[in-house]
């Protein structure tokens, strides 16, 4: 039972995530990096340009900044870069990373090599080095990026859209190749996580459901779990206990256990008639003719995947070990070899009363962070069901 909300107690003093000037979080560095020159993508100071810090523009601010003076002009858009004072009163201002032409979606501080990873409505993809504020190299993505996750040993840019899409790309230091793309949600990506232990993508989408992607087998597996009523919007994994948290628009707080052996939904079939009782569907004239009979609405069996009618596929049964926590449509054979031990639920449910756009999981506390549309921030113990 999750318990909550409590008061925030104060944190070790650590590199921190800041909001930047587009509306978005940039991550604060350890110390204030030095200035680069001569790049025209080259960072600027915002104390001794107000410019760069978006003041002094006409239309300024989250919408409005890319509208220089005299309206020809746009102003290049990007992270801002902040150093937090010890007692989290003061945030001084370091540099901006002037990397798009539009609102910033997404930003990634990746500590280890010092980049700075970004996505703008643009449409680009850029990375910087923090160090310098050089700007290493870019690439167009096919839609707005709504997700973005990177892999530091293999170097690897996972990047999610609204298209659905999810594209890998390989990052050296100067240019990227693209490595594959993944298509398997029919709504748009709306969040990313990336296990670097299993080498295990998680993306959840506006079709409210979560996809596994099995990157390190290498063999395209792609495990599919429904257990939400609206849009999943927030997506955090604890690698220790392999648990996977899934917050969205309904409210739920969805806690999954990734060590039990999942399987794969099958691909639904196709059939101009039921494949259980050869009845014809309503486009298989035909059949219709031949045998006299009003054609029938097609559905699938979500275990076997075949296509059946509405008659051999009355019934309902949850199927956690292939996602669905929720009873789903099977057909009748199905539903009898569906064993009690294969319906035991794999996932816990708990209502946050607060639509969630943003979570953050404490390992070492066991405390999770939710954020929602409300503009309230919520503590929660998660140590009764993340241990």
């Amino acid at each position: 039972m999750i318990v909550g909300p409590r008061r925030l107690a104060p944190a070790i003093p650590s590199p921190c995530v800041s909001p930047s000037p587009s509306g978005v979080l940039s991550p604060a560095p350890r110390r204030a990096p030095s200035d680069g020159g001569g790049d025209p993508a080259q960072t600027s100071d915002p104390q001794t340009d107000p410019a760069a810090a978006g003041r002094g523009v006409p239309g300024g601010g989250e919408y409005g900044r890319d509208r220089a003076q005299g309206g020809g002009r746009h102003q290049r858009l990007g992270g801002q870069e902040f150093i937090l004072s010890e007692d989290y009163n003061k945030m001084t201002p370091v540099k901006n990373y002037q990397a798009h032409q539009s609102r910033v979606t997404m930003l990634l501080f990746v500590l280890e090599l010092e980049w700075v990873l970004s996505t703008g409505h643009d449409k680009q993809f850029v990375w910087h080095c923090s160090e310098s504020g050089r700007r290493l190299g870019g690439r167009r993505t096919g839609a707005v990026a709504s997700g973005l996750q990177f892999d530091v040993e293999t170097r690897h840019v996972f990047i999610g859209d609204h298209s659905g899409q999810v594209t890998i790309l390989k990052l050296e230091q100067e240019n990227c190749t693209l490595v594959t793309t993944f298509r398997g949600h029919t709504g748009g990506v709306t969040a990313l996580c990336w296990d670097p232990g299993r080498q295990v993508l998680f993306s959840g989408s506006s079709d409210h459901s979560v996809i596994m992607w099995d990157i390190g087998g290498r063999r395209g597996t792609a495990i599919e779990l429904q257990g939400h009523n609206d849009r999943v919007q927030a997506l955090s994994y604890v690698q220790h206990t392999r648990q996977l948290i899934s917050c969205g628009g309904d409210g739920e707080i969805v806690v999954w256990n990734m060590d039990v052996e999942r399987q794969e939904t099958p691909e639904w079939l196709d059939s101009d008639s039921c494949q259980k009782c050869e009845q014809p569907f309503f486009w298989n004239f035909k059949q219709m003719w031949d045998s006299k009979k009003i054609g029938l609405r097609q559905h699938h069996c979500r275990k076997c995947g075949k296509a059946v009618c509405g008659k051999c596929s009355a019934r309902r049964s949850s199927i956690p070990r292939m996602g669905f926590e929720f009873a789903v449509r099977v057909c009748d054979s199905c539903h009898e070899a569906i064993t009690e031990e294969e319906r035991a639920p794999t996932a816990t449910f708990h209502d946050s009363k607060h639509n969630i756009v943003h979570v953050h999981f404490d390992a070492t506390r066991g405390w999770l962070l939710t954020s929602g549309t409300d503009k309230v921030i919520k503590l929660w113990d998660m140590t009764p069901v993340v241990s």
